[in-house]
């Protein structure tokens, strides 16, 4: 076998790293749905991210108070380049949280589970496609 099958490896691990994070995101959703607890929070802040391309993001950090009477302040996982006014400073939302790990949460309508799916099925096709790939070389060699 020649070295240029050394550049199949780009893409198993673009695919790999997809697929790890979507499976992460969508396992801690289900956990979220299943064992999550509900809290009325309030924004009290965007926190802004640059991408390397030099794309804005905004993080909406919510704030709420636990069963335990803890007060938790977190910032979405998730940002976006524009804020719906229902996401502004100041506004209520809805938060579920993991009791044990409360920064473990989801911001209700913020956090949607779409990223995780295009995530996942992104790391589906390039890990199955590069390893489909690297069989059919192995074995027309």
């Amino acid at each position: 076998m020649r070295p240029e099958w050394l550049f199949s490896l780009v893409p198993l691990t673009a695919g790999a790293g997809f697929l790890g994070f979507g499976l992460s995101g969508r396992r801690r959703a289900e956990a979220l749905r299943r064992t999550g607890v509900t809290a009325r929070g309030r924004i009290v802040r965007h926190d802004v991210t640059r991408s390397d391309e030099g794309a804005t993001y905004r993080h909406p950090v919510a704030t709420w108070t636990t069963q335990d009477g803890r007060e938790c302040t977190h910032a979405s996982r998730f940002g976006r380049d524009t804020i719906a006014p229902r996401f502004a400073v100041g506004a209520s939302v809805v938060i579920r949280y993991d009791p044990a790990k409360p920064r473990r949460f989801l911001i209700q309508d913020w956090d949607t589970p779409a990223v995780d799916k295009v995530f996942t099925v992104l790391g589906t096709v390039l890990t199955a496609g590069t390893v489909a790939v690297v069989l059919v070389l192995l074995v027309t060699l």
